[in-house]
């Protein structure tokens, strides 16, 4: 029988000593406040750092692997991963200047790219030839779209989703572990009926990717999870060249990325996660909440590190903040606090109509101009794109230059260009701009048949200016003939632009739901689309506020010298998470758009809705104006009361102002 032998000086070491501080070139202590300190400082084990929004997340970082450096680690057994490149590469060399080049030599970046890296090192390993080609999103619908070619699926009756929504069911299903049935039901209930045609569509696709030596986005994770968990030579080999694993913004993390980080730790147990549970807000891209909130049950003996102390918002924002927070379902309990002075207090402001609301914005804005706040620190943050509509025409009228992130300006949004294409028709018979993209609407329209008709058109051989029934002979088809029958009515009738417009809607709808695959996403614009004609009482001033300049062509228009390059912000809350801004407004805080009607079925919905809204909130630095109209107008059922957000309804007169708008 083997003797045993215990190595008592080996488990000695793993005995966590006391630091001599003095022994650092940087004081971590007194450039640090207590909690970053304390997570800039912990080293072996298992760590989770909440931390608030701007509590100096990115900072402790930085400092927590100077430190690790410090203590005489190899840089390259540091591993950080984060979202994006860019923010991997701004801590590696801000960990740079604060201590020298070194740091430089971190692993750092995105999942993505950290798999790539080590795949190609390990290609056999992995049973990859190691010239792999990796496939963009385009490259990968690309592909998709030859398979559902060979399948014949255009001859079912019923429309076939295309390449884009094929592509984003099978990836979601890969980030999130769930089936592609349970996808389709939650979020293409539309296209259940074909669960087993894109099944059969996902298996071609990987056995294609397989055979050709293709790996898309996905196959990067899903290598790295398997070499990871099978625990070869070469497995551990690696493993055991990494020391301590760092990962930012944890809480976007979905299930396979979080397994991966499981992975990584398997030898060495060293893991600090950073992340704020209340800024959880990307369960669309397949973001789990769940995964920061079960950290501690994943690793054992984990430190909970709270960073509370906020560097960017006055005290009477923050108490705002922890209010919205505090009623949350589940979370992490954390007290955000300031040390700056000189704040007021929030606004909620409860305007007559989205009109007025709008309004308002651009006096107060405006104002913040005089009072010496530029442009480029000031933003309007929305719920959902849409939100903006109105506002966008009344910034324009003022000569307010703005750029809008995330979601598209609003006549960019092609169903809604498709809507304008008519009625500039009807404005101006001779917009063949419009004329082509209408006709392309059409079934059995394509370049070549819009062509011939545009030259009738052109020659005045068919004319919307006529009846029809003489204007428009036999051989066109009766698809032309009903365009021409539309066109005619909204061309000729003397009425106001919201009845041109509902016409025009009542046509348009069939082919607006053949041709977007997400079709009950984008009805919402439409109807956004239908009440802002409601404010006009001709089409000539409607389609030139509608016709907005690209964001970039207007700030040059205002004023061409570099100094005048300011613009406003305009942004859905999901594209701001990470920015500041000294001024901030918050649009359509009324139940049913912030929260969103959708989010209602399901408690965890409307708790991300909340986070949303806590989001929103802590970008301010100075002044937090969170508007809402009292009265929205339907289409169908005319103007009628909205209800405040159910997250500022019972918010008292101590953490903000209510402020009634006067015309």
């Amino acid at each position: 029988m083997a003797k045993k032998y215990v190595l008592k000086r080996t488990r000695e070491v793993a005995v966590h000593k006391a630091v001599d501080e003095s022994h650092f070139r940087i004081n971590y202590k007194e450039q640090l406040n207590a909690a970053q300190f304390e997570a800039a400082s912990a080293t072996d084990g298992a760590y989770l750092v909440i931390a608030g929004a701007g509590s100096g997340k990115t900072r402790t970082l930085v400092y927590r692997v100077a430190r690790l450096t410090e203590l005489g680690n190899d840089p390259s057994s540091i591993l950080l991963l984060t979202f994006t490149r860019k923010a991997a590469k701004e801590m590696m060399d801000r960990a740079t200047i604060l201590l020298d080049n070194r740091c430089s030599k971190i692993n750092g970046g995105t999942f993505h790219s950290f798999a790539n890296i080590t795949l190609r090192k390990y290609a056999k390993a992995v049973k990859l030839e190691n010239g792999f080609t990796i496939l963009d999103q385009g490259d990968s619908e690309d592909v998709i779209n030859l398979i559902r070619g060979q399948l014949n699926l255009a001859q079912h009756k019923k429309r076939f989703p295309n390449k884009t929504t094929i592509n984003k069911v099978i990836s979601l299903s890969t980030n999130t572990g769930r089936t592609i049935e349970n996808i389709l039901e939650e979020e293409f209930p539309h296209f259940a009926e074909y669960l087993e045609k894109i099944t059969d569509i996902h298996k071609i696709y990987t056995a294609y990717k397989h055979k050709n030596n293709l790996l898309d986005y996905d196959d990067l994770l899903l290598y790295l999870r398997a070499f990871l968990f099978e625990m070869s030579p070469a497995t551990k080999s690696f493993l055991s060249a990494i020391k301590y694993v760092m990962v930012d913004e944890y809480q976007d993390t979905n299930k396979l990325q979080a397994e991966i980080i499981k992975g990584l730790t398997q030898l060495n147990n060293n893991i600090m996660v950073v992340g704020d549970d209340s800024q959880s807000i990307y369960s669309f891209r397949g973001a789990n909440f769940k995964n920061i909130m079960e950290f501690p049950k994943l690793f054992a003996d984990v430190k909970i590190i709270t960073m509370e102390e906020n560097y960017r918002s006055t005290q009477e924002i923050l108490n705002f903040s922890n209010h919205i927070i505090e009623h949350a379902f589940e979370k992490y309990p954390k007290h955000l606090f300031t040390r700056k002075t000189g704040g007021e207090l929030p606004g909620i402001i409860s305007a007559a109509n989205e009109n007025m609301q709008s309004q308002f914005i651009v006096e107060r804005i405006l104002e913040l101009r005089e009072e010496g706040v530029p442009l480029n620190e000031i933003a309007i943050l929305f719920r959902s794109s849409y939100h903006s509509f109105d506002l966008e025409i009344e910034l324009n009228k003022a000569n307010i230059p703005y750029m809008k992130f995330g979601g598209m300006k609003f006549i960019e949004t092609a169903h809604v260009k498709d809507m304008l294409a008519f009625l500039r028709i009807a404005s101006n018979p001779n917009d063949y701009v419009s004329w082509y993209r209408v006709l392309l609407l059409h079934e059995g329209i394509g370049p070549k048949r819009a062509q011939l008709i545009m030259d009738a058109i052109a020659t005045n051989q068919i004319s919307i200016k006529g009846e029809p029934e003489s204007a428009v002979t036999k051989k066109y088809g009766d698809n032309i003939f009903n365009l021409f029958s539309l066109l005619h009515e909204i061309h000729t009738k003397n009425n106001l632009p919201a009845d041109k417009a509902e016409l025009v809607y009542k046509y348009y709808e069939p082919l607006f739901i053949e041709k977007y695959d997400d079709y009950n996403k984008r009805k919402k614009d439409l109807d956004i689309f239908m009440n802002i004609s409601q404010n006009y009482k001709s089409l000539e001033s409607f389609l030139s506020d509608m016709a907005l300049e690209p964001p970039r062509d207007s700030v040059i228009e205002i004023d061409g010298t570099d100094k005048e390059r300011e613009y406003l912000t305009l942004s859905t809350i999901h594209s701001a998470k990470g920015l500041e801004w000294h001024s901030v407004f918050i649009l359509h805080a009324i139940d049913g758009f912030f929260p969103s009607s959708q989010s209602f079925e399901k408690l965890e919905t409307l708790e991300e809705e909340r986070r949303l809204m806590y989001v929103a909130s802590t970008r301010a630095k100075q002044n937090l104006y969170i508007c809402y109209p009292t009265h929205i107008f339907d289409r169908h059922n005319g103007m009628t009361f909205s209800k405040p957000s159910r997250f500022i309804e019972d918010v008292t007169e101590e953490l903000a102002d209510q402020w009634l708008l006067e015309g």
